[in-house]
């Protein structure tokens, strides 16, 4: 069964208010017949560039894993992927030293899914989520992280070295949605620490229920306008990122 899924970024209110850009960024790329790439990155509001850090983390990854998957029958160990973030850190840091500044102005969270037909692998770094759906039912696969202060989190630029979380999936789950923390209060039940199954039931039945595949134009843009409106901007004025897959 081929992937196909609904996407959306849109600018919170508040960055509106404060003539800043968009910060998040994503991609949703069928890296292969058979294996899909789902990333998303939150540059940091306080870094001068973190909106090109986030697209840099998305675009790296990319580039990555679609190298890998074409010479390679499995998917890449720990090992190798944590040399790809070290590699990443690496390009951050001749950037910011081209433009006389430190790595930090680039920071960036990072939430991402790999799903080939033997193996599921996700990488975290920081206060996005991922969820996936096995037997109708929803479960958390990578929990938003907070940092040591309220209000902080976790970077891919952080010194010494970067929070990163590994985690590997047997590939039974015929759903996923990740989401930027901005999305975060709608997608999870935080008390419970689960996934809010009243909120992503929904908002997954279109994806199930379409009859294409890859990228769903109308879907994404009927998404981009939920997530833009006054009942999400009421509970959140931060910039708000998700991706909805299915291949149900």
């Amino acid at each position: 069964m081929a992937w196909r899924w609904a996407s959306a970024s849109v600018i919170g209110s508040a960055h509106i208010q404060s003539g800043d850009r968009l910060q998040d960024a994503y991609v949703v790329s069928e890296i292969s017949k058979d294996c899909v790439l789902a990333v998303v990155s939150d540059g940091a509001g306080s870094a001068q560039f973190g909106a090109f850090g986030a697209w840099l983390v998305c675009r790296f990854l990319t580039v990555r894993f679609r190298e890998w998957i074409h010479e390679n029958p499995e998917l890449p160990s720990n090992a190798e992927l944590s040399g790809w973030i070290e590699e990443l850190r690496e390009r951050i840091s001749g950037i910011a030293s081209q433009r006389e500044t430190n790595p930090r102005q680039f920071a960036a969270t990072l939430v991402a899914i790999v799903v080939a037909p033997n193996e599921a692998v996700s990488l975290h770094i920081g206060d996005s989520a991922i969820v996936g759906r096995k037997e109708g039912k929803w479960e958390v696969l990578s929990w938003p992280e907070s940092g040591e202060y309220a209000a902080t989190t976790y970077f891919v630029t952080d010194n010494p070295e970067p929070r990163l979380h590994i985690i590997r999936h047997a590939p039974e789950h015929e759903a996923f949605a990740l989401f930027s923390d901005g999305v975060g209060d709608l997608a999870l039940s935080h008390l419970e620490r689960t996934a809010h199954t009243p909120f992503l039931g929904p908002m997954i039945r279109p994806v199930d229920d379409a009859s294409g595949e890859g990228r769903l134009v109308e879907l994404s843009a009927k998404l981009a306008d939920y997530l833009a409106g006054s009942s999400v901007c009421e509970r959140t004025d931060d910039d708000k990122t998700l991706i909805l897959i299915s291949r149900r």
